[in-house]
């Protein structure tokens, strides 16, 4: 993984980790706002709302565009997309286990599209004890 995609990485799940900045990218996906529309939602004051925005603008998930005195917020999801990437790449290792746990609590092993209970393996079939299992 390249440094750059490193940071990039890091700063979209950091900017994403606050429960503050994920409402405000949600108001986002609905339609572009001034940065005092978004805060009106928010009990928090302008300034706290404009520091998680900068928080957002840093991760490239959000534009600013200045139109007079207003400053109009965009949503930016591509970042989110290598993010996603990264996560879908670990799915099959937390699938894989949980699939195994399955197999291991209730007692059966899968073989060829069959189940049978444990105790009677067959040689295609493995059993939920078998180092290196998988789904």
């Amino acid at each position: 993984m390249g440094e750059y995609q490193t940071q990039t990485l890091d700063r979209v799940f950091g900017a994403i980790s606050d429960p503050t900045r994920r409402e405000i990218l949600i108001r986002l996906s609905t339609a572009d706002e001034r940065v005092t529309d978004v805060a009106r939602h928010f009990s928090i004051s302008l300034n706290s709302v404009s520091k998680h925005v900068r928080v957002l603008e840093q991760a490239g998930l959000v534009s600013r565009s200045v139109q007079g005195r207003n400053h109009v917020l965009s949503l930016n999801a591509a970042p989110m997309a290598e993010a996603a990437d990264w996560i879908e790449y670990y799915r099959v290792f937390w699938t894989d286990r949980l699939a195994a746990l399955d197999r291991f609590v209730t007692g059966t092993t899968t073989q060829t599209g069959t189940t049978t209970q444990t105790g009677t393996t067959t040689q295609t079939g493995t059993t939920p004890t078998d180092k290196g299992a998988s789904a």
